[in-house]
């Protein structure tokens, strides 16, 4: 699924540059208090005042454009630094203020347009990168998830260290569900509140079905063939759930083989054991195994369809954004 517009600030700022619109990329640097934006937020503007996106959910869009357009005009970045009062921040739904650092670049004559298609190119094949600016002498480069950054991406983390700035711009999320049973339902809806995109796997017609799941990503090929033509990376959760060897265990091969961030199945107990039994006959090692989450969800005694999305859903954010 593309992203939503809010979402395609990059692609929006290198559309309008190339345009000849001109284009300033305004960035949420740091927060302090209640800040109404985190940091990493972005606002494109162009000459014209045109914006798309938003680093405060409106208390100082305005100021911003304003120097966003002066930087257009001078060719040169600035930091901004925005107090953002009780008042202020009870319009937007918070319940007291803060201040906000907004970095203004300049499409072009700061930012240069090769970095930002190199970043925009990134995003569109789904490669983790961090753009790292640094605020005393403006230089910039873009950086793959090594050792130095990689908690930085896997807690979605933007921020400055030392005179660095580090935007973090990981791909979207993936929660791939295979079986269209009635936990899918619910499971599916949340996931997409929460920022995933879901795809649905069920060989089974009757099951994964347009009526069951509207307007749904619904893949019916059989499940490690569906998954390898999806491709699994570390933005991508897996969750089996029909209950059924034939279906279940070719994804849990799969995914077992995969960067994929979370695995969890559906079943008992008892029915993991037995999986368990599979698994290593077919030659997956304890630790391999024991990235599975199974029975999978928190155990908070759900019982409804929805009260065991809510499990699923929780324990995939712990682990996300813990690790654990």
């Amino acid at each position: 699924m593309d992203r939503a517009a809010h979402d395609r600030i990059p692609e929006i700022a290198l559309d309008w540059h190339r345009a000849g619109k001109g284009a300033a990329l305004a960035t949420v640097i740091e927060t302090w208090g209640s800040a109404p934006r985190p940091v990493g937020s972005q606002l494109v503007v162009s000459r014209e005042g045109e914006m798309m996106g938003s680093v405060s959910g409106g208390c100082v869009e305005g100021a911003v454009v304003e120097e966003a357009i002066a930087a257009l005009s001078d060719g040169r970045p600035r930091v901004l630094t925005f107090g953002v009062s009780d008042d202020e921040a009870f319009a937007v739904g918070l319940a007291c203020g803060g201040t906000i650092r907004v970095l203004v670049e300049p499409v072009g004559a700061t930012l240069p347009e090769a970095i930002l298609a190199e970043l925009v190119a990134a995003r569109a094949e789904r490669r983790p990168v961090a753009h790292v600016v640094n605020l005393t002498d403006w230089s910039r480069r873009l950086a793959a998830p090594d050792a130095v950054f990689a908690p930085r991406f896997r807690a979605d983390k933007s921020g400055i260290e030392g005179d660095v700035f580090i935007a973090i711009h990981n791909p979207p999320l993936r929660m791939i569900l295979v079986g269209a049973v009635h936990i899918a339902q619910p499971l599916v809806a949340m996931a997409r509140t929460c920022g995933y995109d879901p795809v649905i796997v069920d060989p089974r017609e009757a099951f994964g079905s347009a009526s069951r799941f509207p307007g749904e990503d619904i893949s019916h090929d059989w499940p490690d063939e569906a998954l390898a033509a999806i491709g699994l990376d570390a933005r991508t959760a897996v969750v089996t759930l029909t209950h059924d060897p034939k279906l279940d265990d070719p994804a849990i091969r799969a995914t077992l083989g995969s960067g994929a961030f979370y695995l969890g199945c559906l079943g008992s107990t008892r029915t993991h054991a037995k999986r368990v039994a599979r698994l290593t006959e077919t030659g997956f090692t304890e630790a391999d195994i024991a990235r599975i989450h199974a029975p999978v969800g928190l155990d908070i005694g759900a019982q409804s369809p929805a009260e065991i999305a809510v499990a699923i859903l929780a324990e995939i954010t712990r682990v996300l954004r813990r690790g654990e």
